[in-house]
């Protein structure tokens, strides 16, 4: 390669020299107190001084807010309540649910199951309200699906046993 040639184009060796930028100023916390080693506002700018001006100045006493001046912001730190499983759970009436959906009543037996899983779970995450809620309605749906059962089981029996002697006496 011939030393006399360069890489770039004739002109072009001071490009990336022209597009270096002078790095932005410092960040300051408070923009309205001056930075370190300035006078605020900078020299020059405003109305000149005037000889004998006379300004209604107010006078603040130490530890007042000043208008225009924001409050000082607290902030409280988050807290956050979880709560463990209950000491004294409250009786979900699983098994309960279970028979009475496989031996009773299904449609209400399949709800009473739904609501002893959910007081379960209340009983878990330790919400005793809702865990007591949803066992009484357990349970409230379980003797309604016990009763309907039994009393399908003893119609049953009477329809049968009539059927029988229905049958035998012709």
């Amino acid at each position: 390669m011939d030393s006399n040639k360069s890489a770039t184009a004739p002109g072009w060796d001071n490009e990336k020299s022209s597009m270096v930028q002078n790095p932005p100023p410092p960040y300051y916390d408070n923009p309205g107190v001056a930075p370190p080693g300035q006078a605020y506002p900078p020299q020059g700018y405003g109305c000149p001084p005037q000889q004998g001006a006379v300004y209604n100045q107010q006078v603040y006493s130490p530890g007042q807010q000043y208008p225009g001046q924001p409050a000082p912001v607290v902030m409280q730190p988050t807290v956050y309540v979880t709560q463990g499983p209950l000491t004294n759970p409250v009786n979900d009436y699983m098994g309960y649910s279970i028979f009475t959906m496989l031996c009773c009543c299904l449609p209400l037996g399949i709800a009473a199951l739904i609501y002893s899983i959910s007081a379960r779970e209340a009983n878990h995450t330790g919400n005793r309200m809702s865990a007591e809620r949803n066992s009484r309605t357990a349970k409230t749906l379980n003797h309604v699906a016990l009763g309907l059962g039994l009393g399908s089981l003893v119609l049953c029996i009477i329809y049968a046993v009539v059927v029988v002697v229905m049958a035998s006496s012709h």
